[in-house]
């Protein structure tokens, strides 16, 4: 489930908040027409500092990003201010990007001197309000039978980023709670 143009369709982005905060327990069952609310036994009240998330990761087809619902949009930026006030630092996996360009399709090698990758890249940065460093372009699985080192190269990249940037504001965030 992810977020679709329509209002009951799709997570509902307060949902997306509570997680972020810690608020919801595992196992929750999203209703996109209605968010957790603290009534319900899957809200968690207090939750500590594992509960919590460290690091927004947005998923976005690079040959879709022209074409996305504004409505989508809307929902996005709302999430993201959100991750904003919370102080959690956020990235994109723009998946796809051997979809936009041939030269990358042929060789996913060529994915950082791609001028279409760049300009997928720059408009993905824009769309999100997400800085280009931000946002890692990653060949998706789907025809391959086999794993091939050069897709996992750029996927352990991102994770990596990813991880290295939830490590460092779950660190600040540490010491602001032993201050």
């Amino acid at each position: 489930m992810g977020l679709e143009s329509q209002d009951l369709h799709g997570i509902h982005p307060d949902d997306v908040v509570k997680a972020m905060e810690g608020c919801i327990k595992e196992r929750y069952k999203f209703n996109p027409a209605s968010p957790v609310s603290p009534q319900d036994e899957s809200f968690r009240s207090n939750p500590s500092l594992q509960d919590q998330t460290y690091c927004l990761v947005f998923v976005m087809p690079a040959d879709k990003i022209s074409l996305m619902d504004k409505n989508v949009i809307t929902k996005i930026k709302y999430i993201k201010n959100k991750a904003n006030e919370l102080e959690i630092p956020q990235v994109v996996i723009m998946t796809r990007a051997d979809e936009v360009c041939p030269l990358v399709k042929e060789n996913i090698r060529k994915i950082y001197t791609s001028k279409k990758i760049k300009e997928k890249l720059e408009e993905c940065s824009e769309c999100m309000g997400i800085p280009v460093s931000q946002v890692f372009p990653v060949k998706s699985y789907h025809e391959e039978i086999d794993t091939q080192a050069d897709i996992d190269v750029l996927i352990l990249r991102a994770l990596t980023h990813i991880v290295q940037v939830a490590n460092d504001a779950l660190t600040l965030k540490s010491m602001e709670n032993n201050e």
